[in-house]
Formats: structure tokens, C-alpha cells, sequence
């Protein structure tokens, strides 16, 4: 029997539950008298997303902002909260302080006010938020044209590193272990700058899935070809590549766990876009263009090597 994968379980509950054709996006819209609501939930789980040396404080705090990272895509402020969290039964009082204390610095640092929740008890620690705001519109993944650039806020590729360093399969010390060990444990999401230039992008997604799978997932959506020059990686991390025996774009492309963004913008808006991100101090990165066909690609001087998605998978 073939096995399911993420796409075809999603399909099947959806036509059950009446829906025939389900678009994905980053955040569901919905409206109640003449209010937009957005929304979005997303569950952080202790066996595959909370790596060793991971405290219950960072992880509490990376579960909402797993959640604010694809406000951040939409050009949408985050205004409200409901988290539900599952606990084993041995918890301690100190550990439910540290969780706390997590939900608590990302409201505080995003704005954000939890409204209530639900506990439960179980195997191991999940926390599974769902995040609100208001919004007439959204940027959706399918708006990009011929002729668009493709930048990314970035750069990619230090949460690949800082997993193998938290997992133990690599060994290094210094600026860079903890520059990539805390772009796991404490990452940064660019809500200001989603909103400040709105109005600019043509398309937009959140990348938490994997630099591959986020392009590969709007260009499959606009039904345009993504062909990309540059890879947004730093030095440090290609020396760290090279000393690693590392390939530095299954770092950047492959990875996954960045909250950052995708972006398509019409060149004329390339300026506004670059001073926004000046004033705001939001690092992005022109990475490609959009054209004509399918598919995503990587040029290599004259080659056009096919970018297949390579990012995260549930399942």
C-alpha cells in the first residue's frame, strides 16, 4: 500500500469535510459580519521539533513564533492567542514556570494577548497555538509574474548547522556555533517588515518548510518558473561548510526552520523595498527572477540545474 504523505491526508479531510478543492496557503481567512479574521495554528511537538539543550522557555516561545513567521508573509499584524498544552504527568512546577515564561516574552516582544487554551496530559510536551488577526487582504503564494524579482529575508542556512550542532553531529566552537545554535533556539520573525511592504510583494510565503520547498511551492502555484542566481548564504557559514564537509545549498535550501520569508516583487518597487529594509534593519537578499515555463532552478554559470523540493516533510 502506498504510503500517505502530508498532501494526500490533507486531501482526503478535506473532501470529507466537503471541500473539494483545497488551495493551500499560509493562513486561513474567514469572515465574521464584516470583519476579515485571519488565522493560523501550527503545533510545536517535544519528539520532532524541540531539539536537545532546547529549554521548555524557548520552545514555548518558538511555538508562537512558528505562527507569527506566516503573519509576517501575509503583510498581517498578530493581535490575539489561544494555546493548548499537552503535559506529562511528572511535570514540575518549575517546568510549567519556564513555559510560562516562554508565552509570556513572545507576547510581550510581538504584542500579542493569549485569550485561553486547554491542558492535557500525555507523553510528551506539545504546544499547539493558533494565532489571530484582522486583514482585508493577505499576499497570497500565487500572485507572481513574468519579469518579478525573488528575494528572501534571510540569510538561510545557519538553522541546518545549528541542528547538527545541537544534535551532536558536528563538533565547533565559537562565533559561529552560537550564532547557528541560537537561530534554533531563539529565532527572529520580520512582522514589521511584512507590513511595511505589503503593498509591494506580489506573492509571499513563509519558509519555515525549507528554502526548497517554499519556491518550489510558489512557483508551482503561479504557474511560473523560479530560476535562481544566488544563494543567500554568508561566509561563515561556507567556511563552516567547507570545514564540515558540508554542501552548503543543502544548508541553505534544504534545511528548514528558518522563519523567514519568501518574496516576488515587480522590479520597479526593488528601490522601496531595499530602504524599507534599511530603516527597519530586516536583511533580504535578490536571489532570482520569474519567467516564463515551470519549476524551480538553480544557474550555474550557463547550466540550469533543476531545484527539486527537498525541505521538510511530516511525513
Amino acid at each position: 500500500m502506498k504510503k500517505l504523505d502530508e498532501d494526500s491526508i490533507i486531501q482526503i479531510i478535506q473532501k470529507k469535510l466537503g471541500n473539494k478543492k483545497f488551495i493551500s496557503e499560509d493562513v486561513e481567512i474567514f469572515t465574521l459580519g464584516k470583519t476579515k479574521i485571519i488565522s493560523k495554528v501550527d503545533a510545536l511537538v517535544e519528539s520532532t521539533d524541540i531539539p536537545p539543550k532546547m529549554r521548555l522557555r524557548d520552545a514555548a516561545r518558538k511555538s508562537i513564533v512558528a505562527c507569527l513567521s506566516d503573519f509576517a508573509s501575509k503583510g498581517v499584524r498578530p493581535q490575539y492567542g489561544i494555546v493548548s498544552i499537552n503535559l506529562p504527568k511528572t511535570i514540575t512546577r518549575s517546568k510549567i514556570d519556564q513555559i510560562a515564561k516562554g508565552f509570556k516574552s513572545a507576547c510581550d516582544e510581538f504584542g500579542i494577548k493569549i485569550l485561553g487554551g486547554d491542558t492535557n496530559a500525555g507523553d510528551e510536551f506539545v504546544f499547539n497555538v493558533c494565532i489571530f488577526g484582522e486583514s482585508n487582504a493577505i499576499v497570497r503564494r500565487n500572485g507572481s509574474k513574468k519579469g518579478d524579482l525573488i528575494f528572501v529575508t534571510g540569510p538561510f542556512g545557519y538553522t541546518a548547522a545549528g541542528l547538527e550542532i545541537l544534535l551532536g553531529k558536528k563538533k565547533i566552537q565559537g562565533k559561529f556555533h552560537k550564532k547557528a545554535v541560537k537561530s534554533i533556539l531563539n529565532p527572529k520573525v520580520n512582522i514589521e517588515f511584512g507590513l511595511k511592504n505589503k503593498k509591494y510583494f506580489s506573492s509571499s510565503m513563509d519558509s519555515s518548510d525549507g528554502l526548497s520547498t517554499t519556491l518550489n511551492e510558489m512557483s508551482k502555484q503561479s504557474k511560473n518558473k523560479f530560476v535562481i542566481k544566488n544563494i543567500p548564504s554568508t561566509k561563515d557559514l561556507e567556511s563552516y561548510a567547507k570545514a564540515q564537509k558540508s554542501d552548503v545549498k543543502k544548508l541553505v535550501f534544504h534545511g528548514g526552520e528558518e522563519y523567514e520569508f519568501v518574496f516576488t516583487i515587480n522590479p520597479k518597487y526593488r528601490r522601496a523595498v531595499k530602504k524599507n529594509a534599511t530603516l527597519l534593519g530586516t536583511q533580504i537578499v535578490e536571489i532570482g527572477y520569474v519567467t516564463n515555463g515551470s519549476g524551480v532552478y538553480f544557474k550555474e554559470d550557463t547550466k540550469m540545474v533543476r531545484l527539486r523540493d527537498l525541505g521538510w516533510k511530516h511525513f
